[in-house]
């Protein structure tokens, strides 16, 4: 017998006549890469049968679904590994994540460089076996009997996965399975507690795999459970694929801008003072200060006016915005003040519509902006700050528009423009956009404040917008703010790797909850639209992505060390004053070795500092009435006059160029 399905490949729709009991396998035989099937929208294993009628969907193992289910059979192969090594271990979870997978294992030993080796070494044995991933649905009690020596997995089945991160691999909505783990003999060698889908088999993992680290864990995430022994890898559809992300990973750590913040003296985190609370030093404060003279001006040249808010408030303005009905969490434990509560401010909007509110406005006024560096505090837990990146202290260059709802396209397109020009000018000048929204999602509705009115046309005017932006916009359900949706423009650095960075977000909600308004043409009063937006997103943050987008190599307009000036011997010291003191006087941050150092050493250090300019005063350099210089990329220009010398370097500083100055092609001294 036979039946009709539909085949979706890209945008076409396909109608195929297939025996009764066709699967997946039968289906995609030709295509090897294929890793499941999503039949009328649900992913599933290719070993099933398709239904009559069905719509089916090939998914590749490159996709992103097909990489989740190469990376979850993974932690199956991991897992059966590690039951060889310890035949008593209580499995844990083991979810797919970013690039990887984990797996967190109880009463295991210690995992150290040399388990993993052996673990490893037993999961290519397991993949070369190509033992078959089979699904088996099965009911609670006989889950609970044969898992009966698993404590976690007896939980999860118990709890649904309630409380556990990544359960949902596991157990959800919907019947219990199992799957099991089929040698090509027909025995079952291993098996688990799991949804699915999975790969065919092992062999399909091939040898684009590998363990990367350990670390502890607890049962659940709370210190007061059980301590796990946590095991991450990594796997990608093809070997080549696994060393380019492994030289990712080499690149990203010598990039790291913890690292280089240290080498190059640009700021530090004392234990002292606290977790995510950084400090910066005076080659730090110099790009800090750089950045923040650049944007201060920029906004004041887009129609923004300066304001400043203090640090605390009393909480019952965070409740009136909102703040601590819905976003408490993320925000500082309150302070005392004779029985009067206060907290430490997380941002500045409820003050700047204080400001707003403060006197009358006409809408002849709109767009009313203001802008303010503001230092805000958030409550991050001490497991997710990094470096810079994910910080308690957030210095944002954070504004706000209040407009007409007739103004807020303009107004968020102008927006637009700016965050451009300013990633255009800081090096970060590829991005793609991301547009948060409310979702779909009726558990999380309770979250968002705003009737469903107000969310469709919020979130129509940002898709608007970021469609005739002409930029590549990826949706996000879900995530917007509690208080309208947000435009976030996503940055690529150096390496590849995307940065959250500028964020637009559209606010219905904390004019109506202040009381807002201006005067309409009618005499009336009208409610505006408030239109939040922080082009660096932090500085905080913004720096740390330009130390690893840039290696610690900054343009010459950013870098704390713009010239470094090195002398041949102590007798050329005074010539190469006279150009260091021209330069400082144009306003060039110049530092000069004049140590007792040998020469080539004093160039090594040079080099070590990452100044974009080196330059160089020897004895035909003095005679000349010149200098010489030396570039990053090891290049030299010899004999230069002083005064195109000092030209070269301001031109290059001022227009602000973002590549590095190298000797001309034709300079026979080039080398």
């Amino acid at each position: 017998m036979s039946n009709t399905i539909v085949l979706i490949d890209s945008d076409a729709r396909i109608e195929r006549t297939v025996e009764t009991d066709t699967t997946g396998l039968d289906l995609f035989a030709d295509q090897p890469t294929t890793a499941a099937m999503r039949v009328n929208g649900v992913l599933t294993d290719l070993d099933q049968a398709i239904p009559p009628g069905a719509e089916v969907e090939r998914v590749d193992i490159s996709s992103p679904d097909g990489l989740d289910i190469l990376r979850h059979s993974c932690t199956h192969v991991l897992a059966q590994a590690v039951t060889q090594v310890f035949p008593e271990v209580n499995l844990g979870i083991g979810p797919y994540i970013t690039d990887g997978y984990y797996y967190d294992f109880g009463n295991i030993d210690a995992v150290t460089p040399e388990l993993l080796k052996d673990l490893e070494k037993r999961m290519k044995r397991i993949v070369k076996d190509g033992q078959r991933f089979v699904r088996r649905p099965i009911e609670h009690a006989d889950a609970t009997e044969e898992l009966a020596e698993q404590p976690y997995k007896l939980e999860l089945i118990d709890t649904k996965g309630s409380g556990a991160e990544g359960a949902s691999v596991e157990v959800g909505e919907g019947g219990l399975t199992m799957y099991d783990n089929v040698s090509r003999k027909g025995d079952v060698v291993w098996t688990d507690l799991c949804r699915g889908p999975h790969l065919p088999s092992t062999k399909m993992i091939g040898n684009g795999f590998a363990l990367t680290k350990s670390s502890s864990a607890y049962w659940k995430g709370d210190q007061a459970n059980d301590q796990l022994q946590r095991i991450y890898g990594t796997a990608w559809p093809t070997k080549d694929e696994l060393v380019a992300y492994q030289h990712r990973l080499a690149e990203a750590e010598r990039r790291d801008h913890r690292k280089i913040g240290a080498e190059m003296d640009l700021y530090s985190f004392p234990e002292e003072i606290g977790a995510g609370l950084p400090v910066f030093h005076p080659k730090g404060g110099v790009i800090k200060r750089v950045m923040e003279d650049y944007v201060r001006d920029a906004h004041i040249k887009a129609g923004f006016d300066y304001v400043g808010t203090p640090h605390l408030a009393r909480e019952e303005l965070f409740h009136t915005s909102g703040h601590l009905p819905y976003y408490a969490d993320g925000m500082m434990p309150e302070m005392d003040d004779d029985g009067q509560p206060l907290r430490v401010k997380a941002m500045n909007c409820p003050m700047h519509n204080l400001i707003f509110r403060s006197r009358g406005r006409s809408y002849r006024e709109l767009p009313v902006r203001f802008f303010e560096f503001g230092t805000v505090y958030r409550n991050e837990k001490s497991g997710v700050l990094q470096g810079l990146t994910r910080v308690r202290s957030i210095t944002q260059d954070d504004s706000h528009s209040y407009v007409t709802k007739e103004q807020a396209p303009d107004e968020i397109k102008h927006l637009l423009a700016f965050i451009r020009g300013l990633l255009d000018d800081f090096g970060m000048n590829e991005y793609y956009l991301e547009l948060s929204t409310r979702g779909d999602d009726a558990k999380k509705a309770d979250k968002f404040i705003g009737t469903d009115e107000q969310w469709a046309e919020a979130e129509a005017v940002l898709q608007n917008v970021a469609d005739e932006s002409g930029l590549e916009l990826v949706a996000d359900p879900g995530g917007a703010a509690y208080y309208g949706p947000k435009i976030s423009v996503q940055a690529k650095d150096a390496i590849g790797r995307t940065w959250q960075m500028s964020t637009i977000q559209y606010d219905f909600n904390q004019p109506n909850r202040f009381g807002l308004h201006y005067t309409a043409p009618d005499g009336s009063h009208a409610e505006p639209v408030m239109i939040h937006s922080a082009k660096f997103g932090s500085i905080e943050r913004f720096l740390g992505v330009l130390v690893e987008h840039y290696a610690g190599a900054f343009p010459a307009w950013l870098a704390p060390v713009q010239v470094v000036a090195v002398p041949v011997a102590a007798e050329f010291e005074s010539h190469l004053q006279g150009v260091i003191d021209q330069l400082r006087e144009a306003g060039v941050r110049v530092e000069e070795d004049f140590s007792d150092d040998r020469f080539g050493k004093k160039i090594r250090n040079a080099s070590k500092s990452r100044a974009p300019f080196i330059l160089i005063a020897g004895g035909e350099d003095r005679d000349a009435g010149a200098v010489s210089f030396r570039y990053r990329d090891g290049s030299q220009q010899n004999q230069v006059p002083v005064a195109d010398a000092v030209q070269q370097i301001l031109e290059h500083v001022v227009r602000r160029d973002n590549h590095d100055p190298v000797a001309p092609a034709s300079d026979e001294t080039q080398g």
